[in-house]
Order: structure tokens, then sequence, then C-alpha cells
């Protein structure tokens, strides 16, 4: 048999979305931009004695790293999207990069918090009037940044038409992105808001303050983009696709579905091992059809067994 006669049963293991260079040019810009900002920002801090933009400073420059993380989990999946060593394509290195996105979230939530704290305990001498500038700065930077990400991949859990969670059909990697970017923007607002109160009223205990509110809201936007890129890595199924998979076998003849392997395998796209018993056996490509409205499914293996 020649590799021709094959071919109708062949298929690809590229489970993407479609705009994964896009989204790779995105992420790279936006790297560009948060370093320039973040060397202003420390040195700014530093300089000017101010917690919240020193915190904003070092904040972006762990988000340098988590965005370069992003852009490099694009090239490495499109480099390796037909390298047969990768079972099911390369759809989850996305999942697996934002995961450590998620991860570094956490610990610059950590540590901004621990110094905050620290700095809550001495009064501080602030160079208000310096500060504001480049505080006002990183937030426009911060701003554009969200703009040139668009805003894709932040959603949160919602059914559809089906009944099932979007959880998995996400662009973990490019949702990653995308809040580490919208944290930077948190902290330069809390940072201007310290700086201003600081400024204006000689409230200077705004300044580590503000740093723990932003350490609070990046904590729980880190433990959500774990766990949802968590649940792709450890291939949690999705009760209602399940439930869908198995009403179309069911609806046909006397088939019962015995065993169901379900998970994801790309932002949108889902993988199938279906074992179907029935006294009435037909070939694969008869339930692969039945499995068709299931829009969901990139890739099915069927076994078919004869109920004796």
């Amino acid at each position: 048999m020649h590799a021709e006669d094959i071919k109708p049963w062949t298929h690809t293991h590229r489970f993407e979305t479609g705009s994964e260079r896009s989204a790779e040019r995105r992420a790279k810009l936006v790297v560009g931009l948060t370093f320039v900002m973040m060397v202003a920002e420390i040195g700014g801090g530093t300089a000017f004695n101010s917690m919240a933009l020193l915190a904003d400073g070092w904040h972006m420059a762990t988000h340098v790293g988590a965005l370069g993380i992003t852009a490099f989990a694009y090239a490495y999946a499109r480099r390796h999207a037909d390298n047969p060593r990768f079972a099911f394509g390369t759809g989850k290195v996305g999942a697996l990069a934002a995961f450590g996105s998620a991860v570094v979230l956490a610990l610059v939530a950590a540590v901004l918090a621990w110094e905050s704290g620290e700095r809550l305990l001495t009064v501080q001498t602030i160079a208000f009037d310096e500060a504001l500038p480049v505080a006002v700065l990183g937030l426009l930077v911060n701003i554009a940044s969200v703009a040139i990400l668009g805003g894709h991949g932040h959603g949160h859990d919602h059914a559809h038409d089906h009944g099932h969670s979007h959880d998995h059909d996400h662009d973990h990697n490019l949702r990653a992105a995308y809040l580490h970017v919208l944290a930077d923007a948190l902290t330069s607002v809390t940072a201007i808001a310290a700086l201003l109160a600081g400024k204006y009223l000689g409230w200077w205990w705004v300044d580590p303050l503000m740093g723990l509110v932003g350490a609070a809201v990046i904590l729980v936007w880190a433990r959500s983009l774990m766990r949802q890129s968590g649940r792709t890595l450890v291939d949690v199924s999705d009760d209602g696709l399940r439930r869908e998979v198995v009403e179309a076998i069911e609806a046909d003849a006397d088939n019962r579905v015995a065993d169901l392997h379900l998970w994801s395998v790309g932002p949108g796209h889902w993988a199938a091992i279906v074992s179907v018993v029935t006294h009435e056996p037909r070939e694969p490509v008869h339930y692969r059809t039945l499995l068709a409205p299931v829009h969901e499914l990139s890739h099915v293996t069927v076994e078919v067994n004869r109920c004796g």
C-alpha cells in the first residue's frame, strides 16, 4: 500500500485558533514597551523614594519576563507544530506558558505585599512632584499595551448554547499576557492615587497601602489564570461536552458509550476516544458522522465493539 492510499485517513495535528502569529507579534511589541517603561519607573522610584512607583517598576520587570514567555511559547508551538514527537500537536504549549505566567504573577503579588508592609512601618519621604509624571507615563504605556493585545482571551467562565464551559476554549497564553499588562495598569493607577494623596493630603502611608491593595488584586487574577490553565494541562474534561458526545452516539440504534476520554488539545479544540458497544456494529466513519454536530471535536478515535 502506498502513502497516497491512506491519505483519506490522515490528518494534521495543528490545533490552532488562526490568530497565533498576530498574537505573537503583539506580545513582542508589548515586551518592548514594557521594558522601556520598566527602566524609567525603577530609576524614578529609586531616585524619588516612591514605593508605589518602585513597586510598579519591578512589577513591570517581572512582566517583561512573563510576556517574553508568552512570545516564546507562540514561536515554539509554531516551529514544532508538525513534529510527530508531540502526540497531539503543540496546542497546550500556550497553556503551559500561561500557568508559568500565573506563578510569576503570584510571586510578584507576594513580594509587593512584603515590601509594602515593611514600608508601612516607617515614615517615608517621597518626592511626589518628580514621581507623578513618571507614574502617569507608566499608565499611558500600560493603556497602550492593553489596546495592542486587544483584550483577547480574558473572558470568564460561561456556558454557551450547548451548556458547557468555555474555560478550555480561551487562548490561555494570550489571556496571561493580557492579565500581566492589566496588572501593570492597576499598579500604575494605584501609584498615581498614592502619590496624589501624599502630595495634597500628606498621607504618605497611602503609597505603601496601595501596594498591598494591588498585591491582593493581582493574586486573585493569578489564581484564576492558574486554575484555568491548570485544568487544561491535567486534561480536566467538560461535563457539558461529555453529555453532547454521549447523546450524539446513543441517539442512534442501540449504541451505548462504554468508555469515553475527552480532553483539550488547544484553544477551542478537543480530542475524544470513544468506545461504542452495539448489537449492530458499523464502520467507525458512521460514528464520526454522528459526532459531526459537536463542532469542538477536532480529533476523534472510535472503537466499535459488538455486544455479545
